[in-house]
C-alpha cells in the first residue's frame, strides 16, 4: 500500500504519535519511504509494518521517547519540520554593520567547555546568536532551560520546535548554579524553551533554578527572560515572582500587527499584562522587554510598542535587528541603519525608559550584567532609591 494511502486513511492517529511517512528523495525504487522524524530509509514494506504496530497498538511513552530522541537537531528539515512547506525565502546579504567575527578564542573555548561538562543547554548557541564569540570569550553565556525543544512554533526563531522528548530535569537548577559559580558570574541570564507540556509552564522550575542560583552565588545577580505561561493558571507568575530575580524580561519580539505570521502561539497583549503584573507584584523588580525590526514593521508601530511598555511601567527596552535564520524563516524585510536605531533610543529615552539598547546586534543578554548596572544607578538617580 502507498504512503499517500496510509497516511490518508490513518491521518490523525499517525499525526498523534508524531510519525510520518514520505516518498523517500534517496529512494532506489518509488517502494522506499521515509521517516520524517528519524530519516530512516527503508522499503515500503518495513515502514509499513512498523506503522502498523503502531496504529494498532499505539507507541508507550518510552518508545515515543525513544522515537523521538533519534531527531538530529542540527539538521534543519529536522530541528523545525513545521516549516517545511513553506517557501523558501531568499537570505539578503548582511550589510558591513551586521558582520561579527568568527568565535575561536580561548575564553570561548573555556566557557564552551564549562557548558558542556555541566550538560548545560545555551540559547546562545540554539538560537545562533551573533555575538555568541564576544560574550562567551568574556564568560559570559546565556542558560537555556527546561530542554532544547520549544512547544511553538514562531517562525523568527531558531530553537528547535516540536514536542519535548523530555520531561523537565529535576537536577538542572543545581548544574546550572554549579556553572555559574564555576564561571564567576557576576550578573547570569537564564532563560528558556516554552513548555506547554507542562501545567505550571516551568514556573516552579524556574524558581528552583534561581534560588539554586542564590544559594551559591549569594552576589551574583540574576535576570530571567521567561516565556508568557499562556496556557497557565495566572497565579503560575506568582512562582517566579516571589523566587525575587533582579530583572524579570518577556520579550514582546514584534509590534501587534505581525503577531499572526511572527509568534502565533502567543498574544501581544497577554505578553504585555504579563509584564504588567509583575509590577504590580513587585514595584520593586525590575523589568525588560525587547523587540526586533526589520520583520516588516514601520516606525509608527515601533513607537506605539513603546508607549504599550511604559504604559504596563517597563523599565529596560532593547531594539535588535533581525536575521533570518534559514530561507524557511520569515523573510528579513530590510537591515535597519545604525542612524535610525540611534534614533529609536533617543525616543524611547524621552518616553521614560530607564534603560535603552538599541543597535543592529543587541540581543536581550547582550551586554546584559553592563546594562543591568546602568539601569540600578538610572533609578537611583530618578528615584533615590
Amino acid at each position: 500500500m502507498g504512503c499517500a494511502v496510509w497516511q490518508g486513511r490513518f491521518a490523525d492517529r499517525i499525526a498523534a504519535v508524531g510519525f510520518t511517512l514520505r516518498r523517500c528523495r534517496r529512494a532506489r525504487s518509488k517502494d522506499w519511504l521515509s521517516c520524517t522524524i528519524c530519516t530512516a530509509h527503508k522499503p515500503a514494506t518495513q515502514c509499513i509494518e512498523t506503522l502498523g504496530q503502531i496504529l494498532s497498538n499505539g507507541l508507550d511513552r518510552s518508545q515515543e521517547e525513544t522515537h523521538m530522541t533519534t531527531r538530529d537537531l542540527k539538521i534543519p528539515a529536522q530541528r523545525h519540520p513545521e516549516k517545511q512547506r513553506r517557501p523558501d525565502a531568499p537570505q539578503p546579504k548582511k550589510p558591513d554593520w551586521i558582520r561579527v567575527k568568527a568565535p575561536v578564542s580561548e575564553g570561548y573555548m573555556d566557557t564552551r567547555d564549562i557548558m558542556r561538562e555541566h550538560k548545560l543547554t545555551t540559547v546562545c548557541e540554539e538560537a545562533g546568536c551573533p555575538n555568541v564569540g564576544e560574550c562567551w570569550s568574556q564568560g559570559h553565556a546565556t542558560m537555556m532551560i527546561m530542554g532544547e525543544v520549544c512547544t511553538r512554533a514562531c517562525t523568527f526563531c531558531n530553537i528547535a520546535t516540536g514536542k519535548p522528548p523530555e520531561a523537565l530535569d529535576v537536577f538542572e537548577p543545581g548544574r546550572v548554579a554549579d556553572a555559574v559559580k564555576k564561571l564567576g558570574l557576576n550578573h547570569v541570564v537564564i532563560t528558556s524553551v516554552d513548555r506547554d507540556d507542562v501545567e505550571d509552564g516551568g514556573a516552579e522550575h524556574f524558581a528552583q533554578t534561581i534560588r539554586a542560583v542564590r544559594r551559591q552565588s549569594p552576589n551574583t545577580t540574576i535576570e530571567i527572560l521567561t516565556p508568557d505561561f499562556i496556557r497557565c493558571d495566572p497565579s503560575v507568575l506568582e512562582i517566579v515572582v516571589e523566587a525575587r530575580p533582579d530583572v524579570f524580561n518577556h520579550n514582546l519580539e514584534t509590534v501587534p500587527g505581525l503577531y499572526p505570521e511572527v509568534r502565533p502561539g502567543a498574544r501581544y497583549f497577554h505578553s504585555l499584562r504579563l509584564l504588567q503584573r509583575v509590577k504590580e507584584l513587585d514595584p520593586t523588580m525590575f523589568t525588560k522587554s525587547g523587540i526586533m525590526v526589520g520583520l516588516g514593521e514601520d516606525k509608527q508601530g515601533v513607537t506605539q510598542v513603546m508607549e504599550d511598555m511604559r504604559a504596563a511601567d517597563i523599565d529596560f527596552l532593547t531594539i535588535g535587528q533581525y536575521l533570518q535564520p534559514t530561507p524557511k524563516h520569515h523573510k528579513v524585510d530590510r537591515f535597519v541603519t545604525p542612524e535610525e536605531f540611534q534614533t529609536y533610543e533617543k525616543t524611547a529615552y524621552n518616553k521614560g525608559f530607564l534603560m535603552v539598547s538599541a543597535t543592529p546586534l543587541t540581543r536581550s543578554s547582550y551586554h546584559a550584567g553592563d546594562d543591568f548596572a546602568k539601569l540600578r544607578a538610572a533609578r537611583m538617580d530618578k528615584h533615590g532609591s
